[in-house]
């Protein structure tokens, strides 16, 4: 399991530019207006070479005065619960507010590391304002500007000593890792259960870090595989479970401890905003998928025509992706479950796939020769050899060209659609890198 760096603070003191700094994007929509951070603020970074993963969670507020305190209040507590590190953002040019004072009250009951960064530290006579932040009672304000990236560095040194040690290494690593994800009320806990069924014993569980994300092992109907487990599906939390914003961030841990991601959809309500926040995140994270409409059992009209629509459907939300298994099933008349371990399995043999070589040219040269790839400003285009790269966490292939540079996303595509009509790689992204021959 990766760990998850959680930024906090109140509006406007530059959570999205540090976010952006951190994980060096500009996908926040950043401007003076508080509240205006709309994209789903995750991101992954790496330091030092550790990687780990970073959530603004200001990308969530709902705007408005009278909630608003209460909406902070709640992301701070997510925080608490979710995250290795939450790095407490302030304003060097504002001082302490009432807002943080409140953040820091809650921040000061967690056995979490907190950072206190003072932000907006743009010149040094600024760094002077800084020692009024130790009246928050959380240690040593660090002094940044999140604009310029100067004491950014320090920071991330800082983040990255105060992570635990990891203990996922006790894992096997030839044994599949499946995470069931979904937005509440999909049917998660259901269908795990209807995994687990009564038998216990065949259980055994191993305990990931401080972060109680559990890798249950199973043993059973022939399969062999852990069931990744985040805090979230075994108790219902402390905090309003009704927040659709929690579960986007639960999902994250699930999703990064697995190969592949089990997303289930309600089949009562089709595809919602919140399914595609939590596709992108496997998307993002290139694990495999599988898509399980649950609560099959609840839908009058079982014809193919209403089956055919709904995959359609699901496959033009989550395009380009559309190589993906979809499994209509009822985790509580336990119809199809077995189904979707075995699809799983599937699509984790897939992402482990090997081409010979000599397979890939001769089946992909002739087409390539065929259909070119377009020539751009008249020069034309040449692919000689294509080979698959070993080791790499989904099957990624190169293609040698004379002008690698002039080979476009949609040619990419097309190499791509290619390669999966030939081989089986349905569930798994795949990678496509044009190289200089």
């Amino acid at each position: 399991m990766g760990n998850l760096v959680a930024i906090v603070g109140r509006p406007n003191v530059g959570k999205s530019t540090l976010f952006n700094r951190l994980t060096k994007s500009r996908r926040a929509i950043v401007n003076d207006e508080a509240g205006t951070t709309r994209d789903r603020q995750y991101g992954k970074t790496e330091w030092i070479g550790k990687e780990f993963s970073v959530v603004d969670t200001g990308g969530w507020v709902v705007n408005s005065d009278d909630i608003f305190e209460e909406e902070i209040r709640k992301q701070v507590l997510m925080a608490v619960e979710e995250a290795d590190v939450i790095l407490f953002v302030v304003d060097v040019m504002n001082g302490v507010t009432d807002l943080d004072l409140q953040v820091a009250t809650i921040l000061r009951r967690t056995q979490k590391p907190v950072i206190v960064v003072a932000n907006k530290t743009d010149n040094h006579d600024l760094q002077y304002n800084a020692p009024e932040f130790y009246s928050l009672g959380l240690g040593d304000p660090y002094c940044i500007s999140a604009v310029s990236g100067s004491g950014t560095g320090d920071l991330l040194d800082l983040v990255v000593s105060k992570f635990s040690k990891e203990a996922s290494e006790l894992l096997d690593d030839d044994i599949p890792r499946f995470a069931v994800v979904g937005r509440p009320n999909a049917g998660k806990s259901s269908l795990i259960n209807a995994f687990i069924g009564e038998e216990r014993n065949i259980v055994t569980e191993i305990a990931g870090t401080t972060r109680d994300s559990i890798y249950t092992r199973y043993n059973k109907f022939g399969f062999d595989f852990y069931l990744v487990d985040t805090a979230g599906i075994r108790k219902k939390s402390k905090v309003n479970e009704d927040l659709e914003y929690y579960s986007v961030v639960r999902s994250i841990r699930a999703i990064e401890g697995a190969d592949v991601c089990v997303l289930m959809i309600d089949a009562t309500r089709g595809v919602e905003s919140q399914d595609l926040n939590i596709f992108s995140l496997i998307q993002k994270n290139a694990k495999g998928l599988v898509v399980v409409i649950n609560k099959w059992d609840l839908v009058e009209d079982k014809s193919n025509k209403v089956i055919k629509e709904f995959e359609n459907a699901i496959r033009t939300r989550f395009a380009p992706f559309v190589d993906f298994p979809i499994i209509f099933s009822s985790a509580t008349t336990k119809q199809r479950i077995l189904k979707i371990l075995e699809e799983a399995k599937k699509v984790y043999d897939n992402r482990h796939m090997k081409i010979p070589t000599a397979r890939l040219n001769e089946e992909m040269l002739p087409l390539i020769e065929a259909y070119p790839p377009p020539s751009v400003k008249g020069k034309y285009i040449k692919i000689k050899y294509i080979t698959q790269l070993i080791n790499t966490q989904v099957p990624s292939f190169v293609f040698f060209a004379n002008l690698p540079q002039y080979v476009k996303e949609p040619y990419k595509r097309f190499l791509e659609n290619k390669i999966r009509e030939k081989w089986n790689l349905t569930g798994t992204p795949i990678h496509i890198y044009i190289r200089q021959k």
